[in-house]
């Protein structure tokens, strides 16, 4: 379904601006491994693993929700809180400290029932949310083509996350599965952000207009049916796929800066780079590319593990005159990275269109 999406104003120029080089800016601050997270409501003390971890901040405090896995049988993956101090973070002894948390997300519906992964936290009207891919159920059944991943959102209540919603494209876009989602309301409206994979075998780095009442509370579980959208990016030669990072920083009343990781052509190695986009009435536009990746795998942790040479940012706070994002390394362990924020919108501007 080629026109299933419209292309966002600048998608092409951008394209043509991006290269294969790198010019990493963020500072490595941390890595927390799974042995020194301790589990308060689960029996086996340690996850397997913890990795893809999305962040909130709160005062003097940040909470990551990594996805942890407990068995390697089928991988399945659930989310837990963990409250960690900045100053851990911006010392450096995250590395070393041990943290507990609780399980907050586990599968228990149809549509995250063999596994939830890498949430995205943030703020819509005051109130906490949580977007993260579901494998649905029919994830491992071979006869089965279509939805085998949705993005589940669930919001924070009376001190516990609630599933609330489930979106879905219609089924004439012949979705395989859809990822790295999230949700922002810039100027008073509503937009998705997901990544969705189409039957054809094709990826789309995708934003989609959503009207204000989704969010309304109530109504228990709902599914959510999301039309078309505009495509942003798509891969350039040397990639494979593109996909949203963490939730985007606003840095004017209709512009954002976005995060974006990109995975080589050989479907190895994963990088970062920044987009810069205008959300308005009339549509998307691609403000500004970074030219250049702006991270890429480098520390001992980032090239080892479950799945060498990834890095998957998922969550970014601010701090300061800094951004700090969370991100799973190696599909193995949680990363803390740090950059300056006059540098990452410096390269920005070095690939400005409007």
């Amino acid at each position: 379904m080629e026109g299933f999406f419209q292309p966002a104003e600048g998608m092409r120029e951008a394209g043509e601006l991006r290269r294969s080089a790198t010019r990493d800016i963020f500072e490595r601050r941390g890595v927390l491994s799974p042995s020194r997270i301790l589990l308060r409501n689960y029996p086996v003390p340690h996850p397997i693993t913890a990795f893809n971890a999305g962040a909130r901040r709160a005062g003097d405090s940040l909470y990551v929700y990594p996805r942890i896995v407990l068995g390697y049988y089928k991988y399945v993956s659930s989310i837990v809180e963990l409250e960690i101090p900045l100053e851990d973070v911006e010392g450096g002894s995250v590395s070393q400290n041990s943290y507990v948390g609780n399980i907050v997300i586990s599968p228990s519906t149809r549509y995250d029932i063999w596994g939830a992964e890498d949430p995205r936290l943030y703020c819509i009207g005051g109130r906490l949310y949580m977007t993260y891919t579901g494998r649905t159920l029919s994830y491992f059944d071979p006869n089965v083509e279509v939805e085998k991943t949705l993005p589940v959102t669930a919001v924070y209540e009376d001190g516990k996350w609630e599933k609330c919603l489930i979106f879905k494209l219609p089924p004439e876009a012949g979705l395989v599965s859809d990822k790295d989602a999230f949700l922002c309301k810039v100027g008073g409206r509503l937009y998705f952000f997901h990544r969705p994979h189409l039957l054809r075998g094709s990826f789309h780095l995708v934003v989609s207009m959503l009207d204000e009442s989704t969010l309304a509370a109530g109504g228990g579980l709902r599914e959510v049916e999301v039309r078309e959208g505009f495509e942003v990016l798509r891969a350039a030669p040397f990639e494979s796929k593109l996909g949203w990072a963490a939730p985007p920083l606003q840095v004017s009343t209709e512009s954002v800066v976005v995060l974006v990781h990109a995975v080589d052509s050989e479907g190895v190695v994963y990088r970062v780079f920044a987009v810069r986009l205008r959300l308005s009435r009339s549509g998307v536009s691609v403000e500004a590319v970074t030219p250049y990746y702006i991270m890429e795998p480098r520390a001992p942790y980032e090239v080892m593990g479950d799945r060498p040479y990834t890095i998957f940012p998922c969550g970014l706070v601010e701090v300061e005159d800094e951004v700090l994002v969370t991100y799973g390394a190696g599909d193995y362990v949680v990363g803390f990275a740090a950059a300056k924020l006059d540098d990452l919108l410096a390269s920005l501007e070095e690939g400005e269109l409007f």
